[in-house]
């Protein structure tokens, strides 16, 4: 049995799977479905008797580059480019997508970074950068020099150099008022991660907000086609949350679970579907799939390393670390893009 990874996206979903039974990274979905199964093998079952279901398989990579732990996708629509990061090697990619791979660029960065986000408007005011949650707090980027200049440093090295030491930020997404969230974990270069992550917001007033306590690795987040049910996944406990949400003031409650799928299942990314099916599955030859993202009607998925020694599936440790392309035919919803307030 090849267990798959489940993907939320915006437009439909999908299967992300790699080869191996006992993948790291799971994506599921779909939060408009009320009826949940009440096991992985039927819901697989149900699946696989859709007449309507395709099958990918990529079998090279789209950037073959041999990152460590790649994340934060973006398509930047406006100028034709792809953006991603190496969150331990503190680099960010651009590619300018009528160019190719062979337009690569590697920008080294102070610190680490987890997730990025356009900025509305930006225009003169930010000179093309773009907004960032890094290790220590949300931060602006320099596209072409690397340089960081944080806005909000939730943990600040100064007042408290250990706190600062053992955190960082890993994923987020910008909500449909422009509100960015992100959460921050133990930083695995330091520590372990356990249960005193926490989930922020930053608004466009620059105020930042402790949403969610006692998490361990905040990971995707998501929003409903209505925009009132938040999903926020917590990888290393196979849990994604739902929350009731207000768009116009950016509160959630009623925290409940959405969906268990169990240690040692981690789910990462979401995307959500508004009709509620799956309608294909796309095979890659690594294990570690981090995040996809739409790029027109192409799905472009980052992965991490893969150091396993594993016989089995050699091929995972030569193609982890990479960055993977398939057409997909569909379009996805494009990014929110953060809003200062004018």
């Amino acid at each position: 049995l090849i267990v798959t990874i489940y993907l939320w996206l915006p437009s439909a979903r999908f299967l992300v799977q790699g080869p191996d039974p006992a993948p790291s990274v799971w994506y599921r979905s779909d939060p408009e479905i009320k009826a949940r199964p009440p096991a992985l093998s039927s819901l697989i079952n149900q699946i696989i008797i859709m007449s309507t279901f395709k099958k990918w398989t990529v079998s090279e990579p789209y950037i073959d580059i041999a990152g460590t732990l790649l994340e934060g996708p973006f398509y930047d629509e406006p100028r034709n480019e792809f953006r991603f990061v190496d969150i331990w090697e503190q680099k960010f990619y651009v590619v300018d997508l009528a160019k190719g791979p062979d337009s690569l660029k590697t920008i080294n960065t102070s610190a680490s970074i987890g997730v990025t986000a356009n900025i509305k408007d930006s225009g003169d005011a930010y000179n093309g950068q773009i907004i960032v949650a890094a290790k220590h707090g949300y931060a602006l980027l320099d596209r072409a020099t690397g340089q960081l200049s944080y806005i909000s440093k939730v943990w600040d090295d100064q007042k408290d150099p250990e706190r600062a030491r053992i955190m960082r930020f890993n994923d987020g997404a910008v909500d449909s008022h422009g509100r960015f969230w992100a959460g921050s974990m133990n930083d695995p270069k330091v520590q372990s991660p356990v249960n005193e992550a926490v989930l922020f917001r930053l608004d466009p007033d620059m105020t930042v907000h402790r949403m969610v306590e006692g998490l361990t690795i905040p990971n995707g987040i998501g929003w409903n086609h209505a925009d009132d049910t938040m999903y926020l996944t917590d990888s290393p406990t196979g849990k994604i949350y739902a929350f009731d949400f207000d768009a116009q003031t950016g509160e959630i409650s009623n925290r409940r679970v959405h969906f268990d799928l169990g240690e040692p299942k981690e789910p990462d990314v979401i995307r959500i579907s508004p009709e509620g099916e799956v309608i294909g599955e796309v095979s890659l030859p690594t294990r570690n799939i981090t995040c996809p993202i739409f790029v027109g009607t192409e799905l472009l998925i980052t992965t991490a390393k893969d150091d396993t020694d594993d016989e089995q599936f050699p091929n995972s440790i030569r193609y982890g670390g990479r960055v993977y392309k398939v057409d997909v035919g569909i379009r996805g919803k494009p990014k929110n893009e953060f809003r200062f307030q004018n």
